[in-house]
């Protein structure tokens, strides 16, 4: 029988029902409302390779093709993909869904032309900014993803940001801390580990302390994630290995350091440490890892330590100081529990389960009023409302009043205004109504991006780069106007010191002035 007859006489009935029931699946897949952008990429992924090794048993064992022509194909099959083994590699995610981002191995990574920093000495001083204001810690000035008294002008498309300064950076996700003119950030400048200080009017480099450690995962990319802290002069800074450092805020002179990983047995986290250090009175508080204490604390002087509390593996949230039910506490949000700490002795006073350890958690908790906190996840895990009361024994307790999938943040965070959450819900703009959990409305598509409460508005740091001004309240949100402020994957927190808007990712950093209103008044300056 010649090729061609034999081609003619295979059976298509198999491929034909593999293509009908993986279009089926994928329909499937698509029109789960409530099933998160990852999954549904990861599962639709898991069908297409499904299908293609079904058909690709078929051709090759059941399909009456000659054994000559199944041969050469199957072997121009394995030359190809040993080809593009060789080709190509995997440069982090194409986005927060997780998917590897291939690329040719002739191009140069985004971080090879990064050296180490020069700083720049000028004579002059620092140009007066007015209308600057600190921002001595991630999340906002107070750590709860809000900006009040702003005084923003509501419409970028006729007053548009005026851009002040650009420059190229080293990788990681760490957002700017703001204080005194200063921005602090972190930084990947190859084999250093870097905590670098730079003016916020011209954006020049003042000091940088290296670590020479450099934290590497597939999915999550290079460098450190979280964010300084500065606290009467200092600033704090916590690495992706878990190395702690105090160094003097004006010289970048290092006062103390330790290895919090290292010191304390702990295996680090997949994705590296993220939680931003919590600096108050003389205590700095960070997380852990995998292994070890949840949640230590630090002499803020001297760096000694003071205390280490709970058993749950650590997660990507920071932990916050708040008054809860009459108690102060530090909250924390671990892989599978909210935990409440005496700030004074670590002391658990509240131990919450949440959801289980198999999927991370990298939102921050939200205190609402003086007894309730607010927690949201993504991977499936949705959000909740929890109710504290503080029980006979000095403890805390803490019941749940409603459990909802319509808030489903990834690693990003929510904020809460006048009795509604905003947020990214799976990359969409959301309200939710705190009383009850119901969804007010959804808006945009901003992926794995971020967003910041300012008064009336809100902004949101686009995953793509781009930055949106918009009108956001529990009747609507509108569009008042956007810039194309980076132009490459942008998981790092804006920062609105005042009416300056500093924006990074692991490429480069960006400052803008932002047109405000007089006080009391609708006129611009």
């Amino acid at each position: 029988m010649s090729d061609s007859s034999s081609i003619r006489g295979c059976r298509l009935w198999f491929p034909t029902c593999v293509a009908i029931l993986g279009g089926v699946g994928l329909l499937i897949i698509r029109i789960q409302a409530d099933l998160e952008r990852n999954f549904q990429e990861w599962f639709s992924a898991g069908v297409l390779v499904l299908a293609f090794f079904l058909v690709l048993i078929w051709f090759l064992l059941f399909s009456r093709v000659a054994w000559r022509i199944r041969g050469i194909a199957f072997a121009l099959l394995l030359l190809m993909a040993f080809a593009l083994t060789k080709m190509l590699r995997v440069d982090g995610t194409v986005d927060g869904r997780g998917l590897p981002k291939l690329v040719w191995r002739w191009i140069p990574r985004s971080d090879a032309a990064i050296e180490h920093p020069t700083v720049e000495s000028s004579s002059d001083p620092a140009p007066l900014m007015e209308g600057l204001r600190d921002v001595p810690q991630f999340f906002g000035p107070d750590r709860d993803g809000v900006v009040r008294d702003a005084q923003l002008a509501p419409d970028w498309f006729a007053s548009p940001p005026k851009e002040l300064w650009r420059r190229s950076l080293g990788a990681g996700w760490s957002a700017f801390a703001v204080v005194g003119g200063r921005a602090y950030t972190q930084e990947q400048r190859g084999e250093e580990e870097m905590i670098t200080c730079y003016e916020v009017a011209t954006g020049r480099l003042l000091w940088a302390h290296a670590n020479p450690v450099h934290f590497q995962q597939w999915q999550g990319g290079d460098g450190p994630r979280a964010t300084p802290t500065v606290h009467e002069g200092n600033v704090f800074a916590i690495g992706a290995t878990g190395i702690l450092d105090c160094l003097d805020a004006g010289t970048g002179r290092l006062i103390w350091s330790r290895d919090v990983l290292l010191e304390n047995k702990a295996e680090n986290l997949i994705w590296g440490v993220s939680a931003s250090p919590l600096v108050f009175g003389d205590t700095v508080v960070v997380t852990g890892g995998l292994t070890g204490p949840t949640v230590l604390a630090y002499g803020r002087s001297d760096g000694c330590p003071l205390w280490t509390s709970g058993t749950d593996k650590a997660s990507y949230a920071s932990p916050i100081l708040a008054d809860l039910a009459g108690h102060r506490v530090i909250l924390s949000v671990n892989a599978a529990s909210l935990t409440a700490h005496d700030p004074a002795t670590g002391e658990i006073l509240l131990n919450y389960p949440w959801s289980d350890a198999s999927m991370p958690k990298a939102s921050q908790p939200v205190v609402i009023g003086s007894d309730q906190v607010f927690l949201s996840s993504g991977y499936g895990v949705g959000c909740v409302l929890l109710q504290v009361t503080s029980g006979n024994d000095g403890k805390l307790v803490a019941t749940q009043v409603w459990k909802s999938l319509k808030m489903k943040t990834q690693f990003n965070s929510v904020a809460v205004r006048d009795g509604c959450i905003y947020g990214l819900d799976d990359g969409l703009l959301a309200c939710v109504d705190l009383a009850n959990g119901k969804r007010l409305w959804k808006e945009g598509r901003f992926g794995s991006g971020q967003t910041l409460l300012v008064d009336d508005l809100i902004i949101v740091q686009g995953e793509p780069g781009e930055v949106v001004l918009a009108y956001a309240r529990s009747d609507g949100f509108k569009e008042l106007g956007r810039i194309p402020a980076l132009s490459a994957k942008t998981w790092n927190h804006p920062t609105l010191a005042g009416r300056y808007l500093l924006l990074r990712n692991s490429e480069e950093m960006v400052c803008y002035e932002l047109p405000i209103l007089k006080v009391g008044t609708t006129e611009l300056r």
